[in-house]
């Protein structure tokens, strides 16, 4: 900006010389300090720069003004590449700085600048430092140059180690994220403290963030549309008012290990001093759900069909893509197409396939799953003398595991003190300490689940055995979020097959492991075709057929075979 100064008053005579100067503070506090619009520091480096160009008989033709720019990389500060263009397009004779910090703190920038200026025509000219153009001025240039790449470096390796240091013992290095704020703290002695506290007006939202979303059913979509209804926003700044966040603001939240009471300074994690927001178990569970969106293939939409993923053409193996067509009343209708042949990426000839009409297919398929009477009772029974085990050992497991995270807990420890004295590297440490957390991750869920609760256990066990005698009309209640992890638990993947002539779909599937083991040797093929024909369930049929364990015979028999199959149940069942 101009100044517009004439010293020709104070001079007494009129100005021969044109000149500019340049002004910079490193911080937005120092460009701001005691609440003024430039702080204290850049109108005293305009002052003593004024006083100068008076003394050179100079005329300030235009002021450049870096406020909260660091010196450390030239290419980064707007005004100063402003002036740089400036001298190529007017006549100047002088640029004034207070002192040559100002102007760069790197040797290579302070080359690069001086040789533009002078390729320009211009002096540079410093207020505070006896600089010129003779031999002893240049090598004063050189040294001052030096010294200020010597400070810059030393106070940016000062500052990492206070980091750190802070960092280390639970410290919040940088702004608090969304849900708490920094503040100044003084103590008895009156030195002032930087530290954090909880945002009042915020952190009860976040909280709940974690926790709506750890129930699985919203999309990130669904969760910033409830959020921004009950009023979340970004905190307000000088420069911005506040606003509802973005989509990707609010999934850096829910990735974000702060709010379980983590600090995280260059990659290290370290046990934090300020009060977390949410429980480790809620965040790792929320951090399996935001990963766990990949699964089959699938990412979360606002219109996310159930059965997208799970799905592949018969015929050339491609996953089957969701597509809408509308008739001319606007009507819409969703059909499945084979992304093989959309992509061409192979040479299937597949039409597309109604959505419904291959939805009716797989909820015909949940008819073959299901468990007889006689064998849900003694899948409980094992089950029921397993939870006794358990119980009863649980003591003697919770002593081991109690040891074990001490062990691991001290063994963190050490590498910090280790990484302090510089007897480990940076990226050791980092692996390490991904390592121990790894496994405290795993010996905090096995407490957690010798802490269950046995009696809701055999409860919720009961339950479940209950429903799964008639898969499918569980599945026919279910929502299409539950429709999907059921598709997920059964199907490794559903594969839609199709008569050439009569372009009539059938379904095959492969089933995930423990089922595909299991109901080979539980449902034969007849029962499969007697299922499909009568339109009954397979607990039905099984309450009226005779059960016959037929020697030397495999899965493909016509008898069911025994309640506890042809070798003994195994724990898990």
């Amino acid at each position: 900006m101009s100044s517009g100064l004439d010293l020709s008053e104070t001079s007494g005579t009129a100005p021969s010389k044109t000149a500019i100067i340049y002004l910079r503070v490193s911080t937005a506090d120092q460009a701001t300090r005691g609440g003024r619009e430039e702080g204290f520091s850049i109108p005293a480096q305009r002052e003593a720069n004024t006083r100068k160009a008076t003394s050179l008989n100079a005329i300030i033709v235009e002021e450049f003004v870096d406020a909260g720019e660091s010196g450390t990389s030239a290419a980064k500060r707007p005004e100063l590449q402003r002036m740089l263009a400036y001298v190529r397009e007017h006549r100047v004779d002088y640029c004034i700085v207070h002192k040559l910090d100002r102007l760069a703190r790197s040797r290579a920038d302070d080359v690069s600048i001086h040789f533009a200026l002078k390729q320009a025509g211009v002096t540079l000219v410093s207020t505070s430092e006896n600089i010129g153009e003779t031999p002893s001025g240049m090598l004063m240039h050189g040294i001052m140059s030096s010294i200020a790449e010597f400070y810059s470096r030393n106070l940016a390796n000062e500052v990492t180690k206070g980091l750190v240091q802070k960092a280390s013992v639970g410290g919040t290095v940088s702004r608090a994220p969304l849900g708490y704020r920094n503040i100044h703290v003084a103590d008895e002695l009156g030195r002032v403290n930087r530290t954090v506290e909880i945002d009042t007006e915020r952190a009860h939202l976040i909280t709940w963030a974690f926790y709506r979303y750890s129930e699985g059913d919203p999309t990130l979509r669904t969760l910033l549309d409830e959020l921004t209804a009950r009023g979340l926003t970004t905190r307000p700044t000088p420069k911005y008012p506040a606003r509802p966040l973005l989509t990707t603001t609010l999934h850096k939240i829910l990735r974000n290990s702060y709010y379980k009471g983590e600090v995280k300074y260059r990659g290290v994690s370290y046990p934090g001093l300020h009060e977390p927001l949410v429980d480790p178990e809620t965040w790792q569970r929320v951090q399996d759900l935001l990963s766990s969106h990949n699964v089959a293939g699938t990412h979360q939409r606002t219109n996310n069909h159930y059965l997208r993923g799970s799905v592949y053409c018969g015929t050339c193996g491609s996953k089957l893509m969701v597509t809408t067509a509308s008739n001319r009343w606007g009507t819409k209708y969703l059909y499945f197409v084979c992304s093989g042949r959309t992509r061409k990426l192979t040479d299937c000839q597949r039409q597309a396939m109604s959505y419904e009409k291959i939805a009716e297919l797989i909820e015909e398929e949940y008819r073959t799953i299901a468990l007889s009477p006689e064998l849900r009772d003694d899948i409980e029974e094992l089950v029921l003398q397993d939870f006794d085990e358990l119980q009863a050992g649980s003591a003697d497991d919770r002593k081991l595991l109690e040891a074990q995270r001490v062990e691991l807990t001290t063994q963190r420890n050490k590498l910090l003190e280790a990484h302090y004295a510089g007897a480990i590297p940076l990226d050791l440490l980092k692996s390490e300490q991904n390592r121990i957390a790894s496994q405290l991750m795993k010996i905090s869920d096995q407490l957690s689940g010798l802490d269950a609760n046995f009696e809701r256990a055999r409860s919720v066990l009961a339950d479940t055995l209950d429903l799964s005698r008639d898969c499918f009309t569980a599945y026919l209640q279910a929502d299409d979020s539950t429709r999907r992890l059921f598709n997920q638990a059964f199907f490794a993947r559903i594969y839609v097959d199709e008569d050439d002539e009569t372009r009539e779909q059938t379904i095959r599937v492969d089933y995930n492991e423990p089922f595909d083991s299991l109901l080979s040797r539980l449902i034969p093929t007849e029962l499969y075709d007697r299922l499909n024909r009568n339109n009954t369930t397979l607990a039905s049929i099984v309450t009226d057929s005779p059960t016959v364990v037929s020697e030397g015979q495999g899965s493909q028999t016509s008898t069911l075979v025994g309640a506890k199959g042809l070798e003994p149940l195994t724990c898990w069942l």
